[in-house]
């Protein structure tokens, strides 16, 4: 039978391509308004809920949504609000919600379900897991589309903005549940730990190819896309992990694109 007959596969395709897209939505704003390491904490701090669903017997991806959307905009508000530097704030937040997690599963025993999250299986993706994805797809793919102009503005200076009359923080806010709910959709397939690059490396990718936003933003989507589907049989043939070989192949894109002559440069 060929690979496309198989449900499995089937299933990791779809929920490949909704990540493929999501990542590069929102990884065109993570990589334009620095926020990476943002995208590392929010990914960190999904262990906790990752544990916590485990332990309660629950699909892990519900709580471990909650917890991202807790850490994203706790992060979000000791930032706006000034008192705390975003850094330090990231480095409490997204602590305390793994140490949770290791709290947690001291009275938890499927170790083996943990590490599956940790590093992610694409091709073990569950029919309701890919009822998660695509909601959680649609609603970032919504939100973006809706904003993306005000969206562009705040990426670019946020002051001007500001001075513009946007609503600065409701849209910060919303850029950073954007990244929560994109987090949640990637741990499944990429796993926790490298959900953050799949965050950076298409926008990466796209900004260097680029000379202008619009280009950008499909250079990532096509990176990103392209990436997670040529990982995706090269961990079925080759029977690799699958979120190692999406990252490392989008990482290759990365590479092509630093070749000499190929950067154009975005501004």
């Amino acid at each position: 039978m060929a690979v496309w007959g198989y449900a499995f596969f089937q299933r990791a395709l779809a929920a490949g391509l909704l990540v493929g897209l999501v990542c590069a939505l929102v990884s065109f704003f993570v990589v334009l308004k620095r926020l990476a390491f943002i995208g590392t904490g929010i990914a960190h701090s999904t262990f906790g809920g990752l544990a916590l669903g485990l332990a309660l017997g629950v699909n892990p991806l519900v709580p471990a949504g909650a917890v991202a959307l807790v850490t994203a905009w706790s992060i979000g508000l000791l930032s706006q609000k000034g008192h705390l530097h975003e850094d330090t704030a990231i480095g409490i937040v997204f602590s305390a919600a793994m140490a949770l997690g290791v709290v947690i599963l001291g009275f938890y025993r499927g170790y083996g379900d943990v590490f599956s999250y940790l590093f992610g299986n694409i091709l073990a993706v569950t029919g309701s897991d890919l009822m998660i994805l695509a909601v959680s797809a649609l609603l970032v793919t919504a939100f973006i589309a809706f904003f993306f102009r005000d969206l562009l503005a705040l990426a670019f200076d946020e002051e001007t903005a500001r001075a513009t009359g946007l609503p600065v923080t409701p849209l910060y806010l919303g850029l950073l549940t954007g990244i929560a709910l994109a987090v949640v959709v990637a741990v499944k397939s990429v796993g926790i730990i490298l959900a953050s690059a799949l965050l950076v490396i298409p926008a990466a990718t796209g900004y260097q190819l680029a000379d202008n936003y619009r280009s950008m933003l499909l250079f990532t989507l096509g990176s990103s896309l392209l990436a997670v589907m040529v990982g995706l049989f090269l961990s079925f043939y080759l029977n690799l992990p699958s979120g190692a070989a999406i990252v490392l192949v989008a990482t290759l894109f990365f590479l092509f694109s630093l070749i000499p002559g190929r950067h154009k440069g975005l501004g």
